[in-house]
């Protein structure tokens, strides 16, 4: 890759963001807190021994920044444009970025915008028949129109609406979370199943309508507070979860089906939470068959404010030790058709996903399937085994 495509993974500006990830460094054979800062990737083994360590420092933003200053505290091990390489190439032979979260529990919300809602009801509708799409999207679309779309969720407005749609037969589990007083909040993947920059990303042989869900991820620590955010992929089995809500864990969670990164950039003086309440998410699909499918998730369209969706998540009522990243939902479903007119768009294997914003840069994997991909071997145990053997070494 030439010097601008490597820079077109980062975000815009770059040279004022404060990013951290992890990359999994070939010659310890483990995984490494990283910091990224202008063409140099620095090793923050020394502060920090996972992210989650390092989000919950009393500052860690500060604290990053002063590493990077201090060759005690860290040390420009790798260049940027070759890591990034690695990463894009997927050459287990060199230091490549991992998903920039570790011990962090993935927390997605779903049907958190008006658009992508109606999109879930119709997939109820057509239970799970993509044949059918087209067809249920025209009674759903006449029978809702753009009524609800100004509805905040819980309102007296919304419950007004929900009892107009009842009496029309029209009600479904996905309006309940869409316009009712809870959000959908779930668990996407496992510890440390998450894949990265440039890895492949899986859907299942079982699946057969499928798509990708560009969204905003906030990182938040143990105490529920938000210190950064990242781009995430929440790959979607349209076709199993129209099926049933019930099978919700086996249309979300499979393998490489939760991808993260590049990086996490946290929160300092000129990049806020109030800085991504109007992000702009830039999807592109670039098939092998010369398809092409763009689209975008305006953050600002949001349903319910981030505050509210991370309240649901953490709480009185469930804690997370080690922090939790938290997908935010997306605007985007898309609906253009890819082979068979009125079956909308679904994955191929070899599709190259680019996920891109102005401040966050860009997430880039391919689809492929997931009994074909790498399996998830590298759990707590091996994490804590290899942190263990590198405090022993630097002891000895």
């Amino acid at each position: 890759m030439n010097p601008e495509e490597v820079q077109a993974i980062l975000p815009e500006d770059a040279d004022q963001a404060l990013l951290i990830g992890r990359v999994w460094d070939v010659e310890s054979g483990g995984p490494r807190v990283v910091a990224v800062s202008g063409g140099s990737v620095f090793d923050l083994h020394r502060l920090a021994g996972t992210v989650a360590d390092l989000l919950e420092l009393p500052d860690p933003a500060a604290a990053v920044r002063s590493a990077i200053a201090d060759p005690t505290l860290a040390e420009p091990r790798w260049e940027t444009a070759d890591v990034v390489n690695a990463s894009l190439e997927g050459d287990g032979t060199r230091t490549r970025l991992l998903a920039p979260v570790d011990l962090q529990v993935i927390k997605a919300c779903g049907v958190t915008f008006v658009d992508s809602m109606i999109e879930r009801v119709i997939e109820e509708r057509c239970a799970g028949d993509a044949g059918r799409a087209a067809e249920v999207r025209q009674l759903v679309g006449s029978a809702l129109g753009g009524s609800i779309s100004a509805l905040r969720p819980g309102s007296p407005e919304a419950a007004a609406a929900k009892r107009v749609l009842i009496s029309e037969s029209l009600w479904s589990q996905y309006l309940e979370v869409g316009i009712g007083p809870d959000p959908e909040v779930f668990t996407k993947a496992p510890v440390l199943s998450s894949v990265g920059l440039g890895a492949e990303i899986g859907i299942p042989d079982f699946s057969s309508w499928n798509n990708p869900e560009p969204e905003l991820v906030l990182i938040a620590t143990s105490a529920g507070k938000v210190v950064g955010a990242t781009l995430g992929n929440d790959v979607n089995l349209r076709d199993v979860e129209g099926r049933s809500a019930l099978l919700l864990g086996k249309a979300k969670d499979n393998n490489a089906s939760s991808a993260l990164g590049p990086l996490i950039r946290l929160f300092d003086g000129t990049f806020t939470l109030d800085t991504v309440r109007d992000e702009e998410i830039l999807l592109r699909v670039e098939g092998p068959d010369g398809y092409l499918l763009e689209g975008r998730n305006s953050v600002a369209r949001i349903s319910r404010p981030f505050e509210e969706l991370v309240a649901a998540t953490y709480g009185k009522h469930h804690q997370y030790p080690d922090g939790f990243a938290l997908f935010t939902g997306t605007l985007f479903a898309p609906t253009q058709d890819r082979d068979v007119p009125g079956q909308g768009f679904t994955h191929k294997h070899g599709d190259l996903v680019t996920i891109r914003s102005r401040h966050l840069g860009a997430l880039v994997n391919r689809v492929g399937a997931c009994e074909e991909l790498p399996e998830w071997s590298f759990g707590l145990r091996q994490l804590f085994a290899y942190l263990a053997a590198q405090r022993q070494g630097a002891q000895a």
